[in-house]
């Protein structure tokens, strides 16, 4: 087997590899407990330290959880909004009419379809397909 290393420097690294296991496997012998116990037995030694008592803790508000009220928009907002809405109408508007002109069995890009396979397909279309004006490449 062709290995990209020499073999003593693989031979070092397996060497250390086994070392580290066995020091990890006798460390957790070490620590063991000397008897075990039961799922729901309690400790039979000392109960170590005292549970934390916060007394600046306070309960999570209800915005913490649900997220915070959505802001007011702002008149500029407002004004951005209802026009991006009318472009996009107006150029719903376009394919609309463009798909009620184009002869029978010609697909429009950007048409809109009734099935769900339809959609994806004019999507596609609408990517794939270069512009009229443009050379295919």
């Amino acid at each position: 087997m062709q290995w990209s290393m020499p073999h003593r420097v693989l031979q070092v690294v397996a060497a250390l590899i086994v070392i580290v296991a066995i020091l990890a496997f006798s460390l957790g012998i070490y620590n063991a407990p000397q008897r075990g116990r039961m799922p729901g037995e309690k400790f039979a030694g000392s109960a170590g330290a005292a549970p934390l008592v916060a007394t600046d803790a306070t309960p999570l508000s209800q915005d913490r959880i649900e997220g915070q009220a959505p802001r007011e928009l702002t008149p500029a907002e407002k004004e951005k909004a209802l026009e991006d809405k009318e472009a996009r109408q107006e150029a719903a508007d376009a394919v609309r009419a463009a798909a009620a002109t184009a002869p029978p069995g010609v697909s429009v890009a950007g048409a809109l379809s009734t099935s769900p396979a339809g959609e994806k397909a004019a999507e596609a279309a609408q990517v794939a397909t270069p512009a009229q004006e443009e050379a295919p490449h």
